[in-house]
């Protein structure tokens, strides 16, 4: 899928991207939110495009950002702006040393892409090390915004949730349950997430 707000900046669909960063800018008024996961409720949700719509948006409006692809299963953000994957963050969070950030072509935008798949995702996403390897990327940029499994599908959104600034959960408005939304609203309270909102995507 296209970057809409880069194909046709002037449509509602932008507009709606830069109304989300506007809401995230103000989030951060009485607590700083540096780090953020676009959590999505189900594998219906196209979060791959709309992370990444909003992190074009953040950058355009003079934000240094840090996108990373925390879907260690099935990634995408590499697809989405043309750039390699042969490193990422897989290795990064086993070997550490200096995080392997990509340019992007929109001035102000990094890209941690997710690396070679590892056999157990989980196994690396240790709450510590993700901590850690959040604290120096938000050293790095005004934001960070992560991407990563659907809720309801694997324990690794959930990892991510609980160690970031705060979630915005992404939902599905032609195929999203409420009794789905709920189920993963709940597994944000159980690792005290800080939940900002939340954004329907593909509504009529």
């Amino acid at each position: 899928m296209s970057l809409i707000t880069l194909a046709d900046p002037q449509s509602k669909v932008a507009e709606a991207y830069q109304s989300l960063r506007t809401s995230l800018e103000f989030s951060s008024l009485e607590k700083p939110v540096r780090t953020v996961l676009l959590a999505a409720v189900d594998d219906g949700t196209d979060k791959d495009a709309a992370i990444a719509n909003l992190a074009v948006v953040m950058a355009q409006a003079g934000d240094r950002v840090i996108l990373v692809d925390g879907d260690l299963r099935r990634p995408s953000q590499h697809e989405m702006f043309g750039l390699g994957n042969a490193t990422g963050l897989s290795q990064w969070l086993e070997d550490g040393g200096t995080p392997p950030l990509q340019k992007t072509a929109i001035d102000g935008l990094h890209l941690l892409t997710a690396g070679p798949i590892s056999g157990n995702p989980v196994a690396l996403l240790s709450a510590k090390r993700l901590g850690e390897r959040l604290a120096e990327l938000a050293a790095l940029a005004d934001y960070v915004l992560v991407d990563a499994p659907a809720l309801l599908d694997v324990t690794d959104a959930a990892l991510w949730a609980s160690q970031v600034d705060g979630v915005v959960l992404l939902v599905n408005g032609g195929s999203t349950k409420k009794e789905q939304a709920q189920r993963a609203k709940g597994i944000l309270e159980r690792v005290q997430a800080n939940l900002l909102g939340a954004v329907l995507l593909n509504a009529e």
